[in-house]
């Protein structure tokens, strides 16, 4: 029987690895408490340290976000404009067939 991998949020992650640098606990006291394993532990303090640059660099971030929403505000573009397609010739049909109004909206 296997046990399910556990996930942690990233606001978790960021707590234990914030605890873990300021050095009120050890590794092994914090390990104890949230019920995880030391080197995890150590292994989220190694990232938060590699990559604190990172946060203060609004350049990339900046245009990597504006990227992503770009992104998906092309898609949600291009499934509206599937939508209405699908809508108008749908409203045509049923109104061939007598169902309803030609365009009810």
């Amino acid at each position: 029987m296997s046990r399910k991998r556990r996930q942690y949020s990233p606001e978790f992650k960021s707590k234990i690895a914030i605890a873990a640098i300021r050095g009120d606990k050890t590794a092994a006291e914090l390990a104890a408490q949230h019920e995880l394993h030391p080197a995890q532990i150590n292994t989220w303090k190694r990232e938060l340290l590699e990559n604190a640059s990172e946060l203060f660099d609004k350049s990339k971030s900046a245009s990597k976000a504006q990227s992503d929403i770009k992104a998906e505000n092309d898609e949600l573009y291009r499934q509206i404009g599937k939508l209405k397609v699908e809508r108008d010739f749908l409203a045509e049909r049923s109104a061939q067939l007598g169902l309803l109004p030609e365009k009810p909206w």
